[in-house]
């Protein structure tokens, strides 16, 4: 049941099937609330602007911006979730069944390591997946070039370590379920200008590619849907 509601969200945005542009009511873009110390709340204004730039370039209707625990049913109202903080996570049980029902269920998650994070994701991933692995997604994966190029990879918003972007995917059934975007910091690229001052065009690379990730989520099981308008 939970998959079927997942695939008829994707269904009201697929192409052909996508709901007017007044419309605004149909799916939302939804942050993830999890336990540990971690400030899940961290970058308020970033996926409030992704979600303008989406509006705006991809034409996609939208509602406002949730927050949505890791836990609850609720996850699966919603076909894209963000994920961002500084520190610590921790996923219950029954957080790791819901959040791993979801994502094979036709979810997507984007985790973005607002620095700090890194450490303390990575050993729930392997736990929420331990037969699957965390493996960095090529240059050349469409999720890199949905709608923007990016030929090399990640854009860099922050310096941090000063190590070079990386994107890290978790694939079932050929689909990313789950992108990791580590050293970029993408999130702080989508925030509003004042907060960190970065220069407009590392913001609007920022923006582009996060447009890339939500389209992604969106149209990436085309084939999948095809099927099930049969």
């Amino acid at each position: 049941m939970k998959k079927i509601l997942i695939y008829l969200l994707l269904m009201l945005t697929s192409p052909g099937l996508l709901p007017a542009q007044n419309d605004m009511s149909s799916f939302s873009l939804a942050v993830l609330k999890y336990r540990g110390g971690g400030d899940w709340y961290a970058n308020p204004t970033s996926l409030p602007n992704l979600r303008e730039f989406c509006i705006e370039h991809l034409g996609i209707a939208l509602g406002e911006v949730k927050n949505v625990d890791v836990g609850s049913p609720d996850l699966f109202n919603y076909p894209f979730v963000h994920m961002t903080g500084h520190g610590n996570v921790v996923f219950s049980s029954k957080d790791m069944e819901n959040l791993r029902s979801y994502l094979l269920g036709g979810g997507f998650l984007h985790i973005d390591d607002n620095y700090g994070m890194d450490m303390f994701i990575r050993p729930q991933l392997q736990k929420l997946f331990p037969d699957k692995e965390l493996v960095e997604v090529p240059f050349d994966h469409p999720i890199y070039h949905q709608h923007f190029s990016f030929p090399d990879g990640l854009p860099k918003v922050h310096e941090h370590d000063g190590l070079p972007p990386q994107g890290f995917g978790i694939f079932h059934e050929g689909r990313i379920v789950l992108f990791y975007s580590y050293e970029s910091d993408l999130g702080n690229g989508w925030e509003d200008e004042e907060v960190h001052g970065d220069p407009y065009e590392i913001r609007l690379q920022a923006l582009q590619m996060g447009a890339n990730l939500v389209k992604y989520a969106l149209m990436g099981q085309d084939e999948e849907l095809s099927g099930l308008r049969q």
